[in-house]
């Protein structure tokens, strides 16, 4: 494997993949799902299912010795585009800096019957310093 492997302490990961992967300075995050710390899928509403999914990104770009400030694509999949303004909120008030680049896409379903699924990629300073 051309990358390195970034698991978070404590992480369970549910299949054959690595919650991310470290090629050089960029970081791609594998598809998070709105999961709780019980390690159940949320079922609230779209705006928490939206934050525990930038969490989830947050605590793996964090591991890899970054932070969301380093992300600069995430691609959301939603089951529903109705509830595209919801998650535009939720997303809006999580990032306090420049936005990353985004797309959003609607899909037919997703794993575990999940409404929401988001991606990343982060761009990592070798020292682990936020670039720009």
């Amino acid at each position: 494997m051309p990358g390195r492997p970034v698991i978070p302490p404590g992480a369970a990961v549910a299949g054959p993949y690595s919650p991310a992967v470290q090629a050089g300075r960029f970081l791609f995050i594998s598809g998070q799902l709105p999961v709780l710390a019980s390690g159940e899928l949320s079922t609230g509403p779209i705006e928490e299912q939206t934050r525990l999914c930038l969490e989830r990104i947050s605590t793996i770009v964090q591991a890899a010795g970054g932070s969301v400030r380093d992300l600069v694509k995430v691609t959301i999949y939603l089951t529903d585009m109705e509830q595209f303004a919801a998650v535009n909120e939720a997303y809006a008030s999580f990032f306090t800096d420049a936005l990353p680049a985004r797309t959003c896409i609607e899909v037919r379903r997703l794993p575990n019957d999940a409404h929401i699924e988001i991606e990343a990629v982060a761009h990592l300073d070798p020292q682990g310093q936020p670039l720009g």
